[in-house]
């Protein structure tokens, strides 16, 4: 039996983890500062960011494909989904901030723990601890959001933690970045 440190596999490009490492960091900030002044415009901005964000990972996703040819399976499953979500989100922000509520905790908490799973999958493959990180955050995250659906209010009470997550997560992503380009 072969030891996950001993399978030979292709990391990330140290750059598709820099940009996916800023664009959380940047989700993160936006959730734990937003500038919006009510709760209303809060809720729409919320709405709006994880359209844009579900879209740019799934096409991050699907461009890794072609760097890293490994688990291409889930990485195109994982990708269409994300881009399905998100451009369904940005094109109805209405309905999605008003049917949201309900579907939003139980959708983000299964998109939540897919990704985390291949996160942490791409961690022990070669990923590094940053992906590892953010994978186990997915992971229990989605675990919590989809065992707690129907909580009032589950999916806004649970915002500081995907703001914390998604900011220190992006930041361990961009120093594996860096030390990814060094080696």
């Amino acid at each position: 039996m072969t030891e996950a440190s001993q399978v030979e596999t292709k990391q990330r490009p140290w750059w598709l983890i820099l940009i996916a490492g800023i664009l959380s960091t940047v989700l993160g900030a936006i959730l734990l500062w937003s500038p919006a002044k009510t709760k209303i415009e809060t809720y729409l901005l919320l709405v709006a960011i994880l359209g844009f964000y579900w879209l740019i990972e799934g096409i991050l996703d699907l461009v890794s494909i072609f760097v890293d040819h490994s688990m291409w399976g889930w990485k195109l499953f994982i990708g269409i989904i994300s881009i399905i979500l998100g451009g369904a989100v940005l094109m109805y922000p209405i309905l999605a901030a008003v049917t949201l509520p309900v579907v939003f905790v139980w959708v983000l908490g299964f998109w939540g723990l897919i990704n985390g799973a291949i996160l942490l999958i791409m961690a022990f493959r070669g990923g590094g601890w940053g992906t590892g990180i953010l994978g186990v955050l997915g992971i229990i995250f989605g675990i919590a959001l989809m065992v707690n659906y129907n909580v009032p209010g589950m999916g806004l009470t649970m915002l500081w933690l995907i703001a914390l997550a998604a900011f220190i997560g992006g930041i361990l992503m961009i120093i594996q970045a860096f030390r990814q380009r060094a080696d």
